[in-house]
């Protein structure tokens, strides 16, 4: 949840004793009025539609990350970001790079757009019928909207885009799924919807074309999006930039210049780091698909100087996420939720994508420095292993 800010106590305690993660708990108990003690498991009756032939609970080390101030359309204050992850150095690395955007004004991030689609396909024998097919499914789009959206309460259809390609039409149905992630709403407002379809037209479809690109990253999603699209930009000073990541603009140049070209070579969607150890670290500490990671780690990374320091930017189109149902209906990921306060609200799932989108900015600032400034094997040594 959005806390106000305090004089008091500023920085995570340390160190990995249970005296120390004792400590951690106390002190984020006083910054959010929230205790997360390690004492909340469900009964195998509410896992139905979470796993099948369940026999128990793996715990994965949380840690948590912050303060990370934000200026959002949907999140806005400083928000203590909990994290699920075994690779040591991710949590203290994207907690620098928060700590470094807060002194100088912290994160502004823009949520643009919230899409999931399913895509059919439709089959054909003559170049003839497919063409006779789509102008029919433009003229009928609101009759197709009405049986699509007779399933949900929730989802809306905004408009089906089509792709002939050979005897074929992808019908790429695009939804606004609200606080849902929304894949399996999608599949059923998109059967009924084809259905119908079928039943009018007589032409036969494959639910499933792949060009949704579920799971997959592919250049539909970096242009087009799926789930939440979202952009965060911070600027940090020079001083900053020294003092807190140990670098000078022309580190940060230097690397940029050869980054995105090595990138291309490699046949890299977007450019960037690591994002995807943001997206699993977050994923998992509040109930998402983390299979969504392959599609949701593509983005664009970008610096900028400026007259007193440099600006930072990351565009996510694909943020593949949820606050209601799934991982969320979890006790503790329910919990994490509550604690970045987006368990309830119309627009909570849109906060979420903001705060999954200024972190990990902060995560990509902070390893960005480290191999600019050449300390990143020694943060592994010292801290991964």
């Amino acid at each position: 949840m959005a806390t106000k800010k305090t004089k008091n106590n500023k920085t995570i305690p340390n160190g990995y004793t249970s005296a120390d993660t004792a400590k951690r708990l106390e002190w984020l108990k006083d910054k959010t009025g929230m205790d997360l003690k390690d004492d909340l498991q469900n009964d195998p009756e509410d896992l139905k539609g979470i796993i099948e032939n369940h026999i128990g609970f793996m715990k994965v080390p949380m840690a948590v990350a912050g303060p990370l101030l934000i200026d959002g359309n949907f999140a806005n204050g400083e928000f203590y970001v909990p994290l699920c992850t075994l690779e040591g150095t991710l949590a203290i690395s994207m907690n620098r790079g928060m700590a470094a955007a807060k002194k100088d004004g912290g994160f502004t991030v823009r949520h643009i757009k919230q899409e999931l689609s399913r895509a059919p396909v439709f089959i054909f024998e003559d170049l003839e019928n497919s063409t006779k097919f789509m102008k029919w499914v433009d003229s009928h789009f609101k009759s197709i909207k009405k049986v699509a959206e007779s399933t949900t309460n929730h989802g809306k259809l905004i408009r089906i885009d089509q792709y002939p390609i050979q005897n074929y039409v992808v019908l790429d149905m695009v939804l606004d799924t609200g606080n849902a992630a929304g894949q399996n709403m999608v599949t059923l407002a998109a059967k009924v919807a084809c259905d119908f379809i079928k039943e009018k037209t007589g032409h036969n479809f494959i639910l499933e074309s792949g060009f949704n690109s579920d799971k997959k990253a592919s250049a539909r999603n970096m242009i087009m999006g799926r789930g939440h699209s979202v952009i965060a930009e911070t600027t940090i000073s020079n001083s900053r930039l020294r003092r807190i990541l140990g670098i000078k603009i022309s580190d940060v140049e230097k690397f940029q210049q050869l980054g995105p070209t090595v990138t291309r070579l490699a046949g890299t969607e977007g450019c960037h780091l690591h994002i995807s150890n943001a997206l699993t670290a977050i994923y998992l500490a509040t109930g998402q698909d983390t299979a969504c990671v392959a599609e949701n780690s593509i983005g664009h990374y970008q610096t900028e100087p400026v007259n007193h320091g440099m600006k930072f930017r990351l565009t996510l189109p694909s943020i593949t996420i949820g606050t209601v149902g799934g991982g969320t209906r979890l006790l503790p990921q329910n919990r994490n939720l509550d604690l970045l306060g987006c368990n309830e609200g119309k627009n909570a799932s849109k906060k979420l994508a903001e705060i999954i989108c200024a972190s990990s900015l902060a995560l990509e600032i902070s390893l960005m420095s480290a191999i600019a400034s050449d300390t990143f094997t020694k943060a592994h040594m010292k801290y991964g292993r």
